[in-house]
């Protein structure tokens, strides 16, 4: 096998000289365990840099898999929860959850699973509670309450 080894042109991710001293810490442990003809050897060498040198080529990227949620998507909305789909666990609030844990914001989120702008991140009864005593308290009214006069 023919692999060119030059440290020119070696990806920038890697340093050249990173390259050949990672491939020849590969070689010698595998020949410490596998005794070969000095004419394989070379082989040996050459695969194994041709190997790391095109993992470097993708900059440590690992192909991204489809992304599978911690539940199906239509079963993480109870009335009285919602479940994440980043670790499975039932919240009344997944804002904060997504925000401390995941350094996400909810848009961040909606995106990322594929969700509709309207998906919520409050359980419904939640919602309906909080709604409630906010119309309980007068909130959302138009008037004078809770406005100071101009000066």
């Amino acid at each position: 096998m023919d692999v060119e080894m030059n440290p020119e042109t070696a990806p920038e991710s890697v340093t050249a000289n990173e390259l050949l001293k990672m491939t020849s810490e590969v070689v010698a442990a595998y020949l410490r365990n596998n005794p070969l003809p000095a004419a394989q050897v070379s082989e040996i060498i050459g695969t194994v840099y041709s190997s790391l040198r095109a993992l470097s080529d993708r900059n440590g990227e690992m192909p991204a898999e489809p992304l599978k949620p911690a539940v199906a998507i239509r079963k993480s909305i109870g009335d009285d929860y919602i479940i994440c789909l980043e670790d499975g666990k039932k919240l009344k609030m997944l804002k904060r959850h997504l925000r401390t844990n995941y350094n996400m914001t909810p848009d961040e989120y909606r995106a990322k699973w594929n969700l509709p702008a309207d998906y919520p991140m409050v359980a419904p009864s939640y919602a309906k509670q909080r709604s409630a005593f906010a119309k309980k308290i007068g909130l959302g009214k138009s008037g004078s309450r809770g406005r100071r006069a101009s000066a």
